[in-house]
Parts: structure tokens; sequence; C-alpha cells
């Protein structure tokens, strides 16, 4: 099999409330070699509330990253002790969410202003785990666009041992923006995580943020290491059934759209037999299986209707099926 040139050439951003364990499962389906990760899971309650509720995966996740949120070295490094005992490839650390709970949290983007503080962090995580500890970040905090902010940040954090780094070119703005608009308001300024390759020719550097076809992708590696797709990436998840081939020199999903829904399906009943899992809470992650096929809307809404949420698995599957074939 063809070795990738690195683990982070490709990766599924961390998203809040998306990216669980069911919607990774789906992912790997599709794709193979990209690199997946968890929802951020603050450090605290992957401690002390219920550890094996947050970090239980599937084997055939791998390569999946462990996302933590936190600002105490401390809780940190207990936290990636336990991700790495669990079996994580990675642990990241999120230097880039602004909801305003992160913030009372002094966690995320906050976190950019306290570049020691970060670096304790780091350090801490890395003398308990033998994984890689990485950073995600954005590119500067609030109105601050002055280049030597993120560089010295970024120069601290090399500093402390992390050589990895997965960067949002975007502003994180910390008052007068809801989460959704910080993914949209604040311009996309790319120069700048270039302008930091310049700078650390030595570090592992991956970039996100408004990465939505393969142009575009292209471009971005042709001059770093790596990008990370986040909404594209979910609405439109056959767009991972050709990542292997474009981007990891290996072959594309060999699977139909129709074997993946019944793959699925399946995974719905082991799950729902072995845990209890609701079957909406793992179909909600293939919503956008057939995006931009015929009949794909009627399919959506079949998988979607709370009205048929008692039904087992197996009927609304053939319902699905049933929507999306022709009329007589």
């Amino acid at each position: 099999m063809p070795s990738t040139p690195n683990p982070w050439r490709m990766s599924v951003a961390p998203m809040m409330d998306w990216t669980d364990r069911h919607c990774r499962y789906f992912h790997r389906l599709l794709t193979r070699r990209t690199r997946l990760y968890t929802e951020m899971l603050h450090a605290g309650a992957v401690i002390h509330g219920g550890t094996e509720r947050h970090l239980r995966f599937h084997a055939e996740e791998h390569p999946v990253a462990l996302q933590l949120g936190g600002s105490d070295p401390a809780d940190l490094a207990r936290a990636a002790r336990l991700g790495a005992q669990w079996g994580y490839d990675e642990i990241n650390l999120n230097c880039g969410c602004p909801s305003e709970r992160v913030q009372r949290g002094a966690f995320g983007a906050s976190l950019m202003k306290a570049p020691q503080r970060v670096a304790d962090c780091i350090r801490a995580m890395q003398d308990q785990v033998d994984v890689p500890v990485t950073v995600k970040h954005r590119i500067g905090v609030d109105r601050q666009e002055d280049y030597g902010f993120v560089r010295d940040f970024v120069g601290t954090l090399t500093d402390a041992g992390c050589n990895v780094f997965i960067v949002h070119a975007r502003n994180a703005w910390l008052q007068g923006l809801s989460p959704k608009e910080n993914r949209d308001v604040p311009p996309l300024r790319y120069a700048v995580v270039h302008r930091l390759r310049a700078d650390f020719p030595g570090i592992t550097l991956a970039i996100n943020g408004g990465m939505d076809s393969d142009a575009l992708v292209q471009e971005q590696l042709r001059a770093l290491d790596g990008v990370m797709v986040g909404r594209a990436a979910y609405h439109n998840p056959w767009w991972l059934a050709r990542w292997d081939a474009l981007y990891h020199g290996g072959e594309p999903c060999p699977l139909t759209r129709d074997e993946v829904e019944l793959a699925m399906l399946q995974y719905m009943e082991r799950e729902a037999a072995r845990h209890g899992t609701p079957w909406p809470h793992i179909a909600r992650h293939m919503l956008g299986l057939r995006h931009g096929l015929p009949g794909a809307r009627l399919w959506r809404q079949v998988w979607s209707d709370h009205l048929l949420r008692e039904l087992p698995a197996q009927a609304v599957h053939a319902r699905a099926l049933q929507s999306k074939m022709p009329s007589l």
C-alpha cells in the first residue's frame, strides 16, 4: 500500500455536535486514509464526566485524533494520557473556538493571547503521551491583524516542542459575532498561513477555512503540508469518496452510495443492540450522502422524519429506498 506523504495531508475538521463517533464511522466508509477528529472535548469532562462515554470509538476510525479544550496544564495532561490510553493517534489542543462559553472558561481562541500558557499545556501533554500533540488555532484574535501576533504564537509553541499546526485562516472575533458568524464573517487570509510556511519551514502546517473544492485544495497543497475540510465535507460527504485516490495515492472508495447506506443501516442496528442508540442519532450524519442527485430531497426527508423515529431502522431504510425510485 502506498504510504501517505504525511498524516495531516487531508483531514476532516473537528466540528461541535457533528463529528461524533457515528459521523466518523460514516466518513471512514468513504475514505480510508483521511485523518478524522473528534468534537472538541473539555479536559475536565474527559476526566470527570464519563471517560468511556466521551472517548469510546471504533477501531475502524483510525487514524483518529482527540481534540481537547482547556487551559489547565495538569488537567490537559491527564486528559491527553487517557486519550492515548484509549488509542487515539494524536492529541490536538483547541486554540480557535470563539464561543462565549469557551471564552468564560478561558480556553479556545482566547488562549492565543496567552502563548506561554499554551506552551505550558503543550509540554505537560507531551510529557504524558507518545503520540503527536498538535494545535489548531486562528490567525488572530478580534480585529488584530498584525502578522507578528500569530508568528510569535507559533514561535513560542515550536520552542515548546510542538511541530504540527492546523491553522484556520480567519481571525476569531471574541465579541459581537456568534460561533456560526465567526466561520464566515472574518475574512479568509490564506496569505498569512503561507507566510508562516516561509518563516517556519521545519514544521508541519495544514490550512483550514473555506475549503470547498478540489481546485482550492490542490492549490493549497502545492504550498502547504495539509488541508483540513470542515462543513463542505459534512454537507457533501460523497466528496470524501474521491480523496484516497486524489490526495493519498490510493484507490477511490470501492462502495456505491447504496452500499454505504446499507453499511450505515447495519451499523445503526448494531449500535441499537449494543448501546441502545436511537437510529436518528446516527442517520443525521449521512443526510448529505445523495447531495445533488435526483430524489435526494425526498430520501433525506425520510431519514430525518421525526414521525418515523419509533420505527426500526430497517423499515425507515425501506421507505428511503422507495422514495428515490422513479414514479411509474
